[in-house]
């Protein structure tokens, strides 16, 4: 089983990667068999843009690209800008093929410096992945400046709760992705063949 996680933070260290982080503790924690990948979009922001002017993917990019598709739970986290999610965040799923999340989990998480702008993952990032034909969880993560203070006690802090409830519902929707895959294809004789196996007997 796959877990990709997608950072778009662009800054060292990035209250988007810390998040990306808590989630993906909070996941394999409930699902420890994962095997987690991240990827941080800085590190391909010049190979995304490459790919929007050529059409054509780089060996870094396409390797990102792949994994993406092949996942069997995503978590994906942007930092807020203008009420949405970034450019680089965006850029990277446009290069990626529209058919290629079609029925993966997806937990959609974001920071900022407001709470404000936490309908952000409601009307951007849900939609996004809607088209994509992920399947989003019912609980997306946002992260203000003042969550990070928190007490850490679940009854006042509330960020913890949701990062636990989000994860629970990823890992949920992992395992049952997972119990419900397909078999193997099985070698299937051609009519022709078959009846003149028999006709040889």
């Amino acid at each position: 089983m796959r877990l990709v996680v997608v950072s778009a933070g662009l800054s060292v260290p990035s209250s988007t990667r810390l998040l990306a982080d808590r989630l993906t503790a909070a996941t394999t924690a409930l699902v420890p068999e994962a095997e987690v990948e991240l990827i941080e979009l800085r590190d391909l922001a010049v190979d995304i843009a490459n790919n929007l002017v050529t059409g054509f993917a780089g060996a870094r990019l396409q390797a990102a690209l792949d994994a993406v598709a092949g996942a069997d739970g995503l978590i994906a986290v942007t930092p807020v800008f203008s009420a949405s999610y970034s450019g680089l965040f965006k850029s990277f799923f446009d290069v990626l093929d529209n058919t290629a999340l079609t029925g993966t989990p997806v937990l959609t998480a974001a920071t900022g410096g407001t709470a404000r702008h936490s309908l952000a993952l409601e009307h951007a990032l849900r939609p996004l992945f809607a088209y994509l034909r992920a399947v989003v969880v019912p609980t997306a993560v946002y992260a203000a400046s003042e969550d990070w203070g928190g007490s850490g006690d679940p009854l006042t802090d509330t960020l913890p709760t949701r990062i636990d409830r989000a994860a629970g519902e990823l890992a949920a929707l992992m395992r049952g992705r997972a119990a419900v895959a397909p078999p193997a294809e099985e070698t299937v004789v051609p009519f022709a063949e078959q009846l003149a196996a028999l006709e040889k007997r």
